[in-house]
């Protein structure tokens, strides 16, 4: 078996930012020669998420409003968390969202459902944070 392992980096402008990463997986997926196995997609901070779904905007913007309202960002006095940084919404809202993906490989490509697509949600944003491609098979 081999395995092969990218880190992906991102500073985004906005605290809160949904970026489509699913190029840069099949990037790394062609990179590994690999054709049969698995690749784990893993957000490398508390307060960011990769998960998989269809790529539509207003898909997006469902999932801004809902998580605003199960973990409003401010006032931020409401947090026991909040100190130093600010950011309690963001781990609360990382929880729901989820830590990680796992995609099939079959035939050296990543094995979707119809519209499935793999992305990078920043939720404390304004500074450099990675990603963790993992990639195991033959």
């Amino acid at each position: 078996m081999k395995s092969y392992r990218k880190e992906l980096f991102f500073n985004t402008k906005m605290r809160r930012e949904i970026i489509n990463i699913t190029d840069d997986v099949e990037g790394a997926l062609l990179e590994s020669g690999i054709r049969e196995g698995l690749v784990l997609v893993n957000a490398m901070h508390i307060t960011a998420s990769v998960f998989i779904n269809d790529n539509e905007s207003g898909l997006h913007q469902d999932f801004e409003r809902w998580l605003e309202r199960l973990a409003p960002e401010k006032p931020y006095s409401q947090y026991e968390h909040n100190g130093f940084e600010d950011n309690a919404d963001a781990h609360l809202k990382r929880t729901v969202m989820g830590r990680e993906v796992v995609i099939a490989v079959t035939e050296g490509k990543l094995d979707f459902g119809p519209w499935e697509q793999v992305f990078y949600y920043e939720l404390d944003g304004k500074r450099r944070k990675r990603v963790l491609i993992k990639i195991i098979g033959e």
